[in-house]
């Protein structure tokens, strides 16, 4: 009996786990484009959509977009005519500016975008180093007083005890 339940309860999970795989999404946006503009959405992928909303071109989620049906339509078409990427890419740019790009070209100015984090890291790991060991090179410096200087003698630290009985009496 409890075997059935068990093997029930681990059954209900995984069908439960499977769930979101087999339902598909109720109400998600469809894209302006027909099924077979893959390259399209591909491309369409790598710019940004223009109407300030900060999201990627095929992913503008905006209820009525005008801006990014018509870059999307504008996209599908030119690879319909056979135009290459580079071309579309060369469009958008003089249409749109360079802010259209998803993110920034690999060349030019655009390179020091792109290495300058891992040349901060490089810095910091340096400084890091240099001064972890700078700390392990200083000279351990003693406790400076009388006990470190000088041995107490037993006479003054019987003293000290009997001092210290005569203040903490109750």
């Amino acid at each position: 009996m409890i075997r059935v339940r068990s093997f029930g309860a681990v059954f209900l999970l995984f069908i439960l786990g499977a769930l979101p795989l087999l339902v598909t999404q109720v109400g998600a946006q469809q894209s302006p484009l027909p099924s077979g503009s893959d390259r399209a959405k591909q491309i369409g992928g790598k710019f940004m959509c223009m109407c300030s909303c900060n999201q990627v071109l095929t992913q503008c989620n905006h209820v009525g977009c005008t801006v990014s049906t018509t870059m999307l339509k504008e996209v599908d078409q030119a690879v319909k005519r056979g135009e290459g990427e580079d071309t579309i890419t060369q469009a958008l740019v003089q249409e749109f500016g360079t802010k259209v790009y998803a993110e920034p070209p690999k060349s030019g100015f655009s390179l020091v975008a792109w290495s300058l984090p891992s040349i901060y890291l490089a810095i910091g790991t340096v400084l890091v180093i240099f001064t972890i060991k700078r700390w392990r090179k200083r000279p351990v410096v003693q406790a400076a007083g009388p006990a470190s200087s000088t041995k107490i003698s037993p006479d003054m630290l019987d003293r000290a005890r009997a001092q210290a009985a005569r203040e903490t009496q109750d």
